[in-house]
This record gives structure tokens, sequence and C-alpha cells, in this order.
């Protein structure tokens, strides 16, 4: 018998379209960002990489997007891709595409964004790179979408998706405060979590998606059942297989 309290592990299943983009492009970002390193001994980071000085005073104003798709290794590669498809191919089944793709970039280049704006003075040079910023606002709209539904944070731990939102929001609020040289963009982090919130609170998103998301589970639930005419007798109820 399922019971509410009942873990469940919920990877993200078959890959989405959008998601799928996504990866194939990732990927081959970090290739090419390889292969130009090593074979030219020319490096991406600086030119598509989140620079705050080229982008407030030189105008390099596609680096609020490019820089997503950049990495600083197979590590941070692989992690950012697992997250991606974990969480990020469930929201996009209930949203669908075109909302899923415009969600993730209001989020990424909306940090990327605040990282130029609010990166001190002496760290203006040094370049921010991944796409953590816009899955931070993924996992805040999972957090929001499916409150109750359980995640192993850490892989191990059992946690509701509600309080794992808060424990990185809180670490990543933390950080912004007394880690700003530790190379890690938590201020890209706390960003995407904050942008995320304002825009599917303010503009009103979270009661239509969780209501996109209801007929989205209706729907698979009548799929699993079909109703079958019990016969002229108008007393004999249906017989549901």
């Amino acid at each position: 018998m399922q019971t509410p309290h009942r873990v469940q592990l919920s990877f993200g299943g078959p890959v989405t379209p959008r998601v799928k983009a996504l990866l194939i492009i990732t990927v081959a970002v970090f290739f090419l960002q390889a292969m130009a390193a090593s074979l030219f001994g020319l490096h991406l980071e600086p030119w598509l990489g989140l620079v705050p000085y080229l982008v407030l005073h030189r105008f390099f104003l596609w680096q609020p997007v490019t820089y997503l798709f950049l990495h600083g290794g197979l590590l941070h590669l692989a992690f950012n891709l697992l997250v991606l498809w974990m969480f990020g191919c469930e929201l996009e089944r209930v949203w669908g595409g075109r909302f899923f793709l415009k969600y993730f970039f209001v989020c990424g280049i909306g940090a990327g964004i605040f990282v130029a704006l609010l990166t001190p003075a002496q760290a203006s040079l040094i370049p921010t790179i991944g796409s953590s910023g816009a899955l931070y606002g993924l996992l805040l709209a999972y957090g929001l979408l499916f409150p109750n539904r359980q995640i192993l944070l850490w892989f191990v731990l059992p946690i509701r998706a509600r309080h794992f939102v808060l424990i990185i929001g809180a670490l990543a609020f933390y950080s912004t405060l007394t880690l700003p040289g530790s190379g890690v963009s938590h201020l890209a982090h706390l960003s995407g979590l904050a942008i995320g919130y304002v825009y599917l609170r303010g503009w009103g998103h979270v009661r239509r998606l969780q209501r996109r998301y209801l007929e989205w589970k209706l729907k698979r639930l009548k799929k699993k059942f079909r109703v079958i005419d019990g016969g002229n007798d108008p007393d004999k109820p249906p017989y549901i297989q």
C-alpha cells in the first residue's frame, strides 16, 4: 500500500525534446571548448563565459546567454546534465516545451545579468561559466509544483522537494555573503532561485501550471483505464478494465 510518506525515486524518465536539445548543445559546446584549448591554445571562457567587466564596459551582450553552455570540467558538466535531466524532463512534460525553454533562459540569463551587475570590481575580470543559475531556477519550480515529492539529498537522504529548495536557497544565500572568492558563483545560484520565484509567483504562473499538471495527470490516468459499456441493463454498473 502506498502512503504519502513513501519515498519515490522519480528520475527524469524519457528525455523530452527541449531538454534533449539543451543536453546536446551543452555537450557539443563542451567538446568545442576542450578542443579549442588543446589543439589551438584558444580559451573560450573570456569570450563566451560571463566576464562582468566586458559585459558592462565592452558590451559583450552575448555573454549572459553563452556562459550557460560552458563548463569547467567533466564533473561540472556531468552534474549539471544530470540535474537538467532529472528535473527538467518532468517540468517540460507538465509545462510544455515552449514555456519550459522560456523559463530556463529567463532564470539563466537573469542570473547572468545579476552576476554582471553585482560582482565586485576586483573580481570583474573573472569569467563565470555553467548553467547552474538556470538549473537552480528549475529546482525552485520543481519545489513549488511538487512540494511533497521526495527526492534524495546528495543521493542518500530522502527529503521533500520544498525542504530541499529551502536548504539550497539558504546555503546559496549564506555562501554569497561568506564565500565570494570560493571559485563557485553562489550569486548566480541565489539569483536563479530568486528570479524563478518572482517569475512564477509574480506573474501567477504557479496556479496555472499546477492546474496544467493536474490535467496532465488525469490524462495519464485515463489512458490506464478503459470503460466498457455494461450492456442494456441501466442498473448494471460499467465494467472498468
